[in-house]
């Protein structure tokens, strides 16, 4: 099967601008661009299947361009957003794209070959435009009613919250930017997802119109699970970021290990690097033996070894052992707050841990024992663990050597209830 035909069998072309683009993509080396807008210091999980993508094509022989909004970051793309975005200021936007940059360059390779990742920011062309430079030159070849056809802008439009100004004209500065990279680099192919479509069309016209380009657009799918939920965010809301003071690696291994199995076969094509022969056979075990979850396994170790490397992957592995009775020891405290982040916890003095603790008494500080007498009946009936450390002498004085972490002790009662006590 030819590059194509492989990214149809993924699912990773959801719609095209031309027939053509088998035909490139098959017997040319082109170049392509996908952007990026800087508004958080690191990159979400959901943005990580577009850098796929875009690794994907460059070991295919063709030559990504990643372009990080610099300018349109400050004004904010309303498609997919039902409200007005909060407008960053320039430091914070800086700040995000420095951090971004290190994230691209550990799956896209920059080098100076003839297919190597080139990054750049749109503010270095938009920066020098002034406004009346831009409506006389740019803004007078969009005709309002087909900016008003597009999706992103009725759907807005439609709602209680509007649009402004400001959001409606951003689709004609993503316009430019595809119209400037095909004159100035030769990038003549724009990829983005679903909801990127009306964007990507309007560059095609506009490098069209301004230049006579003939360039291309490739929608890739939004990546959603069986319900159509948005991808990447866990069942508090909370995104799932690639930076691991963010998110930790166990964090994102437990997050991909709960794929539900009506997805995790469609992720592992959007993902990871698996031969489609290999993903047909835990297709298999998804549908033989969906309670061992090696599918949702196997996801979770090449999505986190790709983010964070082995040690990352090692690290995650370890954490989810511990969740599950192994001995806690010599842990940091973030790693250790990563893994018990949904059970109860207590705050305790530093000098009381210095002085020693008898562990009834600490037992009856936390919300696992309403007394000293139950939790000695506890300890006695072999059901009370320290760090995952059966506990057998009521008696025990505790200290600073009984710690897990730099701060952190794990008490566990019977197989799953925890709770986590903090010296501070």
């Amino acid at each position: 099967m030819n590059f194509y035909q492989e990214l149809v069998a993924r699912g990773l072309i959801e719609a095209t601008s031309s027939e053509e683009i088998a035909d490139i993509l098959n017997n040319k080396k082109i170049s392509f661009y996908i952007g990026y807008d800087p508004t958080a210091k690191s990159l979400q999980i959901g943005n990580l299947f577009a850098i796929i993508t875009m690794k994907r094509f460059q070991q295919a022989g063709h030559k990504p361009y990643v372009l990080i909004g610099g300018a349109t970051g400050m004004i904010g793309d309303p498609s997919g957003k039902s409200t007005e975005r909060v407008l960053l200021t320039e430091e914070v936007i800086e700040a995000n794209i420095e951090a971004q940059k290190k994230q691209f360059k550990i799956f896209l390779d920059f080098n100076d070959s003839s297919n190597g990742a080139v990054m750049v920011n749109n503010y270095d062309w938009m920066g020098k435009f002034s406004f009346l430079e831009f409506l006389r030159d740019v803004g007078k070849r969009f005709r309002v009613t087909e900016m008003l056809a597009k999706e992103s802008v009725k759907n807005r439009i439609n709602s209680e919250a509007g649009i402004s100004f400001t959001e409606f004209s951003y689709q004609m500065l993503q316009a430019y930017d595809f119209r400037y990279l095909a004159k100035e680099h030769n990038v003549v192919l724009q990829m983005g997802g679903g909801d990127q479509w009306g964007n990507i069309t309007a560059g095609i016209d506009l490098a069209r119109k301004m230049d006579g380009n003939h360039v291309h657009g490739i929608v890739i799918p939004l990546v959603t699970d069986a319900h159509g939920n948005k991808f990447g965010k866990s069942e508090g809301g909370t995104a799932i970021y690639l930076d691991p003071e963010m998110t930790s690696p166990y964090q994102m291994y437990q997050y991909l290990l709960n794929s539900d199995d009506a997805s995790v076969v469609r992720y592992l094509k959007y993902f990871t690097f698996l031969s489609l022969d290999e993903i047909a056979a835990l297709e298999e075990k998804v549908k033989a033996e969906p309670h061992l979850r090696e599918a949702q396994k196997v996801l979770a170790s090449e999505v986190v070894k790709a983010v964070h490397g082995e040690a990352g992957l090692e690290a995650a592995m370890k954490a989810t052992k511990i969740f599950f009775g192994e001995k806690i020891e010599n842990l940091k405290d973030k790693d250790l707050t990563a893994i018990f982040k949904d059970v109860p916890s207590v705050e305790l003095k530093r000098d009381q841990l210095a002085q020693g603790i008898g562990l009834l008494d600490l037992l009856a500080l936390t919300p696992l024992f309403g007394s000293k007498g139950e939790a000695k009946r506890s300890v006695e009936q072999k059901g009370v663990y320290l760090n995952n450390d059966g506990v057998t002498d009521f008696n025990l004085t505790l200290n600073t050597e009984h710690l897990a972490s730099e701060t952190c002790m794990v008490i566990r009662k019977g197989k799953k209830n925890y709770c986590v006590v903090r010296f501070s």
